[in-house]
């Protein structure tokens, strides 16, 4: 999925060249059969190949992604999640300054 969306769109044989250590050609297909199948893809056809695009916005997807992270390793607690990244990293004036203003929004809602 990182791959299809990166790019927009991409054959299986695209997907399968960007990934380092990448399982078999074969599975790279079936994997992106599955991901169609649950509704994460769709594909067209160009030519012999088909070519996959995902389903919904990357914004969206990313959003939809991180609240499976937080409910399944931190509890449901968004709190929670942004003390442990900010434990491991280094903010930058700039960082900080956009949480400060995401909290501030936040607390105004």
């Amino acid at each position: 999925m990182d791959v299809i969306h990166a790019r927009g769109k991409a054959a299986a044989a695209d997907v399968h060249a960007a990934l380092p250590d990448a399982p078999s050609y074969s599975a790279v297909r079936a994997l992106l059969r599955i991901l169609e199948e649950k509704g994460f893809l769709k594909h067209r056809e160009e030519g012999p190949r088909y070519v996959y695009e995902p389903t919904e916005p990357h914004k969206q997807a990313s959003r939809s992604a991180l609240q499976r992270v937080v409910e399944t390793f931190f509890d449901g607690s968004l709190a929670n999640a942004v003390a442990a990244l900010a434990d491991d990293e280094k903010l930058s004036p700039d960082e900080l300054k956009r949480i400060e203003a995401v909290i501030k929004k936040a607390r105004t809602k």
